[in-house]
């Protein structure tokens, strides 16, 4: 899995950009919001996000980690594939997501295209909780390598992705300055 793309930013466009690196160049789908963020850009790094599928493999990037979890948070609810999730961020910044989600804005949501009431609601009920109680603190903090490292070491393990992220923020909650091993250790007593 990829965690970013960094080099020379060849071509940029409201949809997309191709990234330049050695000879090879990306091309990597973006959101309007990221697209603001490098615009000016000559070079660059991009958080992405890999799918793989039958017949291609697609890039998506962002400017942030922060914008990243969000897209990877919408597409986890059923019905809203990548698209749709980049349609969302290139209609309200991730914080705004963020934001509509945790306060149970249905209309806020409802006035991105292709976002009705049900897909609202579904998208409320099934991120509120990941998204609110405590973790906003922690979402904002857009460079949480240690929570990242963990949190990969954790499901290498074979631990789930969701039950070792809830123990991560609780454990983050009561202490924040704790070393990658310390927060590891910590978490494998409570799973």
């Amino acid at each position: 899995m990829f965690e970013f793309i960094e080099g020379e930013i060849s071509e940029k466009n409201p949809a997309y950009a191709t990234i330049y690196i050695s000879g090879i160049s990306y091309f990597v789908n973006i959101s309007l919001t990221t697209y603001g963020q490098i615009q000016n850009l000559n070079s660059g790094r991009l958080y992405i996000h890999h799918i793989i599928r039958e017949d291609s493999h697609v890039l998506y990037g962002f400017y942030t980690k922060l914008e990243r979890e969000i897209f990877r948070m919408l597409i986890s609810v059923s019905g809203i594939g990548a698209n749709t999730a980049r349609v969302m961020l290139s209609s309200m910044s991730p914080v705004e997501i963020q934001d509509a989600i945790v306060g149970g804005k249905v209309d806020s949501l409802k006035s991105i295209k292709g976002i009705g009431a049900k897909s609202a609601q579904r998208i409320i009920v099934d991120l509120r909780d990941k998204m609110g109680k405590g973790e906003a603190e922690i979402f904002e903090m857009k460079d949480n390598t240690i929570k990242d490292e963990a949190l990969s070491a954790l499901t290498v393990l074979g631990f789930s992705k969701n039950a070792v992220d809830k123990i991560l923020n609780k454990i983050l909650a009561e202490e924040d300055d704790l070393a990658v091993e310390d927060l590891i250790k910590k978490a494998l007593k409570r799973l």
